[in-house]
C-alpha cells in the first residue's frame, strides 16, 4: 500500500484540468495537467474520466494512493445540486476519505486572499463572480450564459466581435476594423468568407475563442466599435463586483476585489483601466487585485483549510504556485 497524503487539489475548467498532490507538511509532492472539464457537453463520467488520467499521473508520481481530503474545484458546477452530484462521482474513484467540490471561481477567489473575505470575478472561457465572508456568508452567480444574465467571457466576447463583423461588413453595422482582422486571422479575405467557414466547421468550432486577443489587438489599435466591446466587459466585471460586495454587506470597508482568469489577467490596458475606474466610483473602498496564480493553488488552499493546516503550511504551498 503506498502513503497517504493531505489533500489533492483539483482545479478542473473548461480547457484544461490542473492536480497537485499535497503532503502535511505543505510540499507539492507531484502534480499533473489534463484536458478541460466538461460534463454538460461529454457527461459526468467522461468528464470525470478526464481528471482521472491526471490524478493517476500524479498519485504514481508522488507515490501515493490515496489522500486525506480532496479538495475539488470544478467548472460546471453551479448550482449546489451540481456539486453534490460531482462531489458523489468524485467519491466513488476513492482518491481520498472526504471529498469537497466548488465553483472553480473559488479557486481564483482563495488564490487571492489569505483569509475567505473579498469578492472575486473570474473572466476566462465565461465570466463568474464569488464573495465570502469569514462567518461563511457567500454570495454567487449562476453563470450559466445568456440564460442567466451573463455578458462577456471569451465564449462570448469572439462572438460579439463576430456579430460586429458580419455587420459592418454587409452594411447593417458600423464600419469596425475587426470585419478585416477576424477572417485574417484565420487567413480568409472576407467576413462571408469566414461565416461559411464557420457554418460548414471547415474552422473548428472549439477555435472561435482565439478571436478574443484579436479582438483586444484591433481596440488597442483604437477602433471605436471594438474599444466599446472591451468597454462594455469593464463594466459587466464592475456590476457583478459591486452586487456581490453589496449582498455581503462590504461596499463600507475595504474589501479586496480580485481579478482572475485568462481574459483579466492578460494585461489589456483599456480593460485593466476601465474596471479600475468604475470600481473607484461605485465602491471605492475596493482593492482590485490581479491574481495570477494557478487556480490549482486556492483549490489547495481550501483543501488545506478543511484538514486544519497551519499558516506555515500554507505558506510553503503558496511559495511552490508562485515561485
Amino acid at each position: 500500500m503506498g502513503l497517504t497524503a493531505s489533500v489533492l487539489a483539483i482545479d478542473a475548467g473548461n480547457s484544461k484540468t490542473d492536480v497537485a498532490v499535497v503532503a502535511a507538511d505543505g510540499e507539492i509532492l507531484a502534480t499533473a495537467r489534463a484536458g478541460g472539464f466538461r460534463p454538460p457537453v461529454v457527461g459526468v463520467e467522461q468528464a470525470v474520466d478526464e481528471v482521472a488520467t491526471a490524478v493517476a499521473e500524479a498519485y504514481a508520481a508522488a507515490g501515493v494512493t490515496s489522500v486525506a481530503h480532496v479538495s475539488a474545484c470544478l467548472a460546471n458546477a453551479d448550482f449546489p445540486f451540481e456539486e453534490e452530484q460531482l462531489a458523489a462521482a468524485l467519491a466513488t474513484r476513492a482518491w481520498g476519505a472526504t471529498v469537497a467540490v466548488r465553483n472553480d471561481t473559488f479557486a481564483i477567489f482563495r488564490a487571492g486572499v489569505t483569509e475567505p473575505r473579498g469578492v472575486a470575478v473570474v473572466c476566462g472561457a465565461g465570466i463568474n463572480c464569488v464573495g465570502m465572508r469569514p462567518d461563511g456568508r457567500t454570495a454567487r452567480f449562476p453563470a450559466l450564459g445568456r440564460i442567466s444574465g451573463d455578458w462577456g467571457g471569451g465564449w462570448g466576447l469572439a462572438e460579439e466581435a463576430l456579430w460586429h463583423a458580419a455587420r459592418a461588413e454587409d452594411g447593417r453595422g458600423e464600419r469596425t476594423a475587426l470585419a478585416r482582422a477576424l477572417p485574417a486571422y484565420f487567413g480568409y479575405d472576407s467576413m462571408l468568407a469566414l461565416i461559411e467557414a464557420l457554418h460548414r466547421e471547415d474552422v473548428e468550432p472549439a477555435r472561435r475563442h482565439e478571436l478574443t486577443p484579436v479582438l483586444f489587438a484591433t481596440a488597442a489599435d483604437g477602433d471605436p466599435v471594438a474599444r466599446a466591446v472591451v468597454d462594455r466587459l469593464a463594466q459587466e466585471v464592475v456590476a457583478m463586483a459591486v452586487v456581490a460586495l453589496t449582498r455581503l454587506e462590504l461596499l463600507d470597508e475595504e474589501t479586496p476585489v480580485l481579478l482572475g482568469g485568462g481574459v483579466l489577467a492578460g494585461g489589456h490596458p483599456q480593460l485593466d483601466d476601465g474596471v479600475r475606474e468604475l470600481l473607484a466610483a461605485r465602491a471605492p473602498k475596493a482593492v482590485p487585485r490581479v491574481v495570477r496564480a494557478r487556480p490549482v493553488l486556492g483549490a489547495a488552499l481550501l483543501g488545506l483549510d478543511v484538514v486544519g493546516a497551519g499558516v506555515s503550511v500554507q505558506e510553503r504551498v503558496r511559495a511552490y504556485f508562485e515561485g
